[in-house]
């Protein structure tokens, strides 16, 4: 359970109640929690209509605030412009450190820009149909019908399995077994629907190690090891809509490790990870000289044949 203290960022979240299905809410929530305090919770349209009773039934156990917007017209959505006047409302208040964006509405894009711009952290969260215009406003992006689904498949006690053994560090770990286990048939199933559904939105693993590589050449020490975390934040900066959990790892120095092949290594407490890229494996010493004398042996013995 995340520990409130004064240093976490508090964060306004404004849901389109016209675009979003209710049935991501605990996935929102949670990801806010993630990074801050949820000081706003609104979410807005209009209520006389059927299309938002799913939402009525969960508004009070998340104490989210239901913004009432009329439909002037048919086909105009009116509940954009009233949240984005709530949102500069709220900028102007200097209360928050951040806002939520909860839309797949390509409208809210210069909204986000515009937050940004006041110093704003901006978090967008939508469907997969979300234009590229506005994922790539904020500064983080997630994709609810990917992110969702997985959190809800891997909080089921149906996949639950025995852990298998590896070795990180050294030492023998027991990890998910994600080859046999019903967890490896969602992680394969994620994978194949990036390269489906998502053909086109999602930045190929490929083209995310190429950039790892460069942050690792410019950012590491004399060794070669940089941070995880440093990592994690700089390719967040390149590309706003990554997640792990898209390419089926839930923590970011697995999708390094096992995903791209990086080496890692861990601190003493057991919390800082850093990686690097993976190192040509030299034979030892002694089997090279042992090699040496070996293959030098049949030569002394036929100039000692040669002499006789």
């Amino acid at each position: 359970m995340k520990t409130l203290s004064m240093e976490d960022k508090k964060f306004a979240i404004l849901i389109d109640g016209d675009n979003t299905s209710s049935k991501y809410i605990k996935t929102i929530i949670d990801e806010v929690a993630k990074i801050g305090d949820a000081t706003y919770k609104r979410i807005y349209g209009d209520w006389t209509k059927p299309d938002l009773d799913s939402w009525k039934k969960i508004l009070l156990k998340y104490s989210i605030t239901p913004m009432q917007q009329y439909s002037y017209t048919t086909g105009k959505n009116a509940t954009d412009s009233a949240m984005i006047i709530d949102a500069m409302d709220i900028l102007y208040a200097e209360k928050v450190d951040g806002f939520c964006l909860v839309s797949s509405d390509s409208d809210f894009t210069r909204l986000a820009t515009r937050l940004r711009e006041a110093g704003k952290e901006v978090v967008g969260m939508g469907k997969k149909q979300t234009p590229e215009a506005f994922r790539n406003a904020c500064n983080s992006f997630k994709y609810l019908d990917l992110i969702g689904n997985v959190s809800r498949q891997k909080d089921d006690k149906n996949f639950e399995t025995a852990p298998s053994k590896t070795k990180i560090n050294g030492q023998d770990k027991e990890v998910q077994n994600k080859e046999t286990s019903p967890l490896g048939a969602l992680v394969k199933q994620i994978e194949k629907d990036v390269k489906t559904d998502y053909a086109g939105d999602i930045t190929p693993k490929e083209r995310i190690k190429d950039e790892i590589d460069k942050i690792i050449d410019e950012q590491s020490d004399s060794e070669g090891w940089l941070l995880a975390s440093s990592v994690g934040t700089l390719l967040q900066r390149l590309y706003s809509d990554f997640d792990c959990r898209i390419y089926g790892y839930k923590r970011f120095i697995d999708f390094l490790v096992e995903g791209l092949g990086y080496e890692s290594k861990v601190s003493a407490d057991k919390k800082v990870y850093s990686v690097r890229k993976p190192t040509a494996v030299k034979k030892p010493k002694s089997q090279t000289k042992a090699n040496k004398s070996n293959a030098a042996k049949p030569a002394s013995q036929s100039k000692t044949k040669k002499k006789k």
